[in-house]
C-alpha cells in the first residue's frame, strides 16, 4: 500500500491540474477571484500565462470558458460549487451545455463539510443540479488519488465534465499502485450480502469505516464507491440489488437530486428493491465544525454504522 495522504480533494485538483498542463499546452483555468481556496493558485504561479482570473462574475466566466473551448483550448473553470452551479446554471446549460462543449467545471467547497461558512455556501445541489443538463458528466471523487485520476479522465473526455472538490482535508484510502479510474464506472470496496451500500466523494471514506465495524458484529455489507454520478453505473448497481436485496445510498448531498435518487431511478426501472437514501434531507446546513457537522447530520462513520445496522435489523 502506497502512502496514505491527509489532503482536501480540491489541492489534488490543483496539483493534478499543474502536472497535467506539463504535457498539454490547451489546458487553460479560469477563476472567480477564488483560487486561494479553489487551489487553482497553484496551477497560477506555474502557469500564469493561462491562467484567467475573471472576478466574482461566474456567469461571464463561463461563457468565457465556452469561447475558449470554440477556439481548440481545454478550459478548467472553477469556483464553489455554490456559484459555479448555481450563479452560473444558466450559462452553463446554455453556452456549454447545449453546444456540448469541451469546458470542465469544478465546484469547490461542496457540502457541508465548508463547515464554518455556512447554509450560503454548503452547496448541497450542485450534483441535482449538473444531472439534468444533458450530456453533462459529473464526478465526486472520494481521496486524493481518484481526483487525481478524475481530472485526467476529465480531461481526456471530449465534452463538458462537472467535478465535485471538498474544502476538507481527509485521508486518502485508494491504492495508486493498483487504483483503476474509469468513467461510468464504480468501484466494489468491499464485497457482502447483508445489503449493500453505495456512497460516493468525502463519506465513502466514513462508509468503510462503518461496514468493516459492522463486520465485526455480524453484519457483511457490500461498499460501493460511486465515483460517477452522471452516467451512472447501472450494471453494478443491478448486481448488488440482486444478489442483496437491498441498497442504501450515502452522499454529502441533498438526497433529493443526488446519489439516491439516480441509483433509484435504476433499480425502479430495471430491477425493483428497497432503497434507503442517506445524505441531507431536504434541509440547508448551518455554520460548524465540519467534523461536527458530519456528525449531526449522520454522516461520520459512528452514525452510518447506527442507521446501516438498524435498516438491515428492520
Amino acid at each position: 500500500m502506497a502512502e496514505t495522504k491527509k489532503i482536501a480533494t480540491r489541492e489534488s485538483f490543483g496539483l493534478a491540474l499543474c502536472e497535467l498542463a506539463k504535457d498539454h499546452p490547451e489546458i487553460v483555468v479560469l477563476d472567480a477571484d477564488l483560487a486561494a481556496a479553489t487551489k487553482t493558485d497553484i496551477f497560477k504561479k506555474a502557469y500564469p500565462d493561462r491562467f484567467f482570473d475573471c472576478g466574482i462574475a461566474e456567469g461571464n466566466m463561463i461563457g468565457v470558458a465556452a469561447g475558449l473551448a470554440s477556439c481548440g483550448k481545454v478550459p478548467f473553470a472553477a469556483s464553489f460549487a455554490m456559484f459555479a452551479t448555481g450563479r452560473a446554471y444558466e450559462q452553463i446549460r446554455n453556452s456549454v451545455g447545449y453546444p456540448h462543449l469541451n469546458v470542465k467545471i469544478a465546484g469547490s467547497h461542496a457540502g457541508i463539510t465548508v463547515g464554518e461558512d455556512g447554509a450560503t455556501h454548503q452547496c448541497c445541489e450542485d450534483l441535482a443540479l449538473m444531472r439534468t443538463i444533458p450530456g453533462m458528466v459529473v464526478l465526486n471523487p472520494a481521496d486524493h488519488y481518484e481526483m487525481t485520476e478524475a481530472v485526467k479522465a476529465a480531461y481526456a473526455y471530449n465534452g463538458p465534465v462537472y467535478i465535485r472538490l471538498g474544502r476538507l482535508a481527509i485521508d486518502s484510502f485508494n491504492d495508486p499502485d493498483t487504483y483503476k479510474f474509469e468513467l461510468g464506472k464504480g468501484i466494489q470496496l468491499k464485497d457482502g450480502a447483508d445489503v449493500t451500500v453505495i456512497a460516493t466523494g468525502l463519506v465513502v471514506n466514513e462508509a468503510l469505516k462503518a461496514v468493516n465495524a459492522l463486520e465485526a458484529k455480524g453484519i457483511n455489507a457490500r461498499l460501493i464507491n460511486m465515483h460517477t454520478i452522471k452516467p451512472i453505473d447501472k450494471d453494478i448497481i443491478i448486481k448488488a440489488a440482486k444478489e442483496t436485496g437491498s441498497i442504501i445510498t450515502v452522499e454529502e448531498h441533498n438526497i433529493i437530486g443526488g446519489l439516491g435518487e439516480a441509483v433509484c431511478a435504476v433499480t425502479s426501472e430495471l430491477c425493483p428493491v428497497k432503497v434507503t437514501r442517506i445524505g441531507i434531507e431536504d434541509t440547508y446546513g448551518h455554520s460548524g465544525p465540519a467534523l461536527g457537522l458530519l456528525a449531526e447530520f449522520g454522516l461520520d462513520a459512528a452514525g452510518l454504522e447506527k442507521r446501516i445496522a438498524d435498516i438491515v435489523k428492520k
